[in-house]
């Protein structure tokens, strides 16, 4: 069987983080196994748009569109699938650099065809230089990291992370696209879950499916020195709990908060321990990060409550549709426990009369399927 072809689409909103942007860029464009193509989508910033347009309009391979859904990063993503020509759709961070065998790692695990996501190892960049010593790495899902207790070599999953992960165009197919109303909206409140809730549809749409992680297909990303502190750990936590309110208002919470059991009865106390005892030898950082523990729990919990009561009374609300290749007329998307469905994504092709020159968390953790259990990203 041939090796699939890889869109990879990434998705800025920002000029602020222009050079990160180009990096992302270059590391894709240097790929042992190269992309079909890359799409830039742009989230309702035309200033961006137009710098990027005048960037890569000499670049093959390289396209810029513009979101044509509501803004917000599931709109985006659902915008560069719609574009998309390869078989496979791979998401890369805008703040984020993918080593060399990315692409052809992910390409691996789709050999098999059951396999319907693959996703990867994603390892923080300080901006300080090095972690944090209260920073627990249980927690770096927070920054949009693998966290310790994330299964290791490749594995099945529940979920991938949705920074570093990929899809066959299938699986959206049979799923729908990412759900609007969920995940991250520019610089507003860090919420996510909007991979997981999508991954879980998918396994429900196809029993068989099977969705991977491969800790050898590695991206660094970029933690900007806001979010090495503690405030900004605090409000990751709480708004990962109201995220993990909707998704399990959308698939129940026997699926949406099966790895996160595991996570908290399991990783998270060894975690604690390891911290005393640090602290109790006098190593530095070990009773921090058992106390950002503790912190983090609580103000995750407190958040999935405040969630649960807001989606029980309906004041929050989120939609699925069926991604639309361009011409197509169809508008129902499958069947979705919980948000009510949209009408289909407009084809961004045709969304976008700039873009037609040529030719892949947010934070939260990755929950494990086949480890030792996890968060969710």
């Amino acid at each position: 069987m041939s090796a699939p072809g890889i869109s990879v689409v990434i998705c800025v909103y920002t000029e602020d983080r222009w050079e990160d942007i180009l990096a992302a860029v270059a590391s894709v464009r240097a790929q042992s196994r190269p992309a079909l193509e890359t799409l830039l989508v742009v989230d309702h910033n035309p200033a961006l748009h137009d710098r990027l347009t005048r960037e890569y309009k000499e670049t093959a391979g390289v396209r810029v569109l513009a979101n044509a859904g509501p803004r917000g990063l599931s709109a985006g993503r659902n915008t560069g699938i719609a574009a998309a020509r390869g078989e496979v759709i791979a998401f890369l961070d805008d703040d984020a650099v993918a080593e060399r065998d990315w692409l052809g790692y992910f390409a691996e695990g789709y050999a098999d065809p059951r396999v319907m996501a693959v996703g990867g190892r994603t390892v923080p960049v300080w901006a300080s230089g090095r972690r944090p010593a209260w920073f627990p790495e249980e927690f770096d899902w927070v920054v949009g990291c693998a966290y310790r207790g994330l299964p290791r070599g490749r594995a099945r999953v529940r979920n991938v992370l949705g920074g570093n992960a990929s899809f066959r165009r299938t699986a959206f197919d049979a799923a729908g696209a990412f759900a609007t109303g969920i995940g991250r909206d520019g610089d507003r409140r860090p919420l996510g879950c909007e991979e997981t809730e999508l991954c879980i549809r998918l396994s429900r749409a196809l029993p068989d499916a099977v969705l991977l992680l491969d800790d050898r297909a590695v991206i660094h990303h970029r933690v900007p020195a806001a979010r090495e502190h503690f405030a900004y750990f605090r409000t990751r936590t709480y708004a990962e709990g109201l995220s993990k309110a909707l998704v399990a208002r959308s698939v129940g919470a026997d699926k949406g908060l099966e790895s996160e059991r595991r996570y908290t009865t399991r990783v998270l106390p060894a975690a604690v321990a390891r911290g005393l005892r640090d602290a109790l030898l006098g190593r530095p950082g070990g009773a921090g990060r058992a106390g950002a523990i503790a912190t983090g729990v609580l103000t995750a919990s407190a958040g999935y409550l405040v969630g649960s009561v807001r989606a029980r009374r309906g004041d929050v609300t989120f939609s699925v549709g069926r991604i639309e290749d361009a011409g197509s007329s169809r508008n129902e998307g499958p069947p979705v426990n919980g948000p009510e469905r949209a009408p289909a994504h407009r084809d961004a092709r045709a969304a976008t009369d700039r873009d037609e020159p040529a030719p892949a968390h947010r934070d939260g953790p990755v929950p494990a399927g086949r480890g030792e259990g996890g968060a969710d990203v």
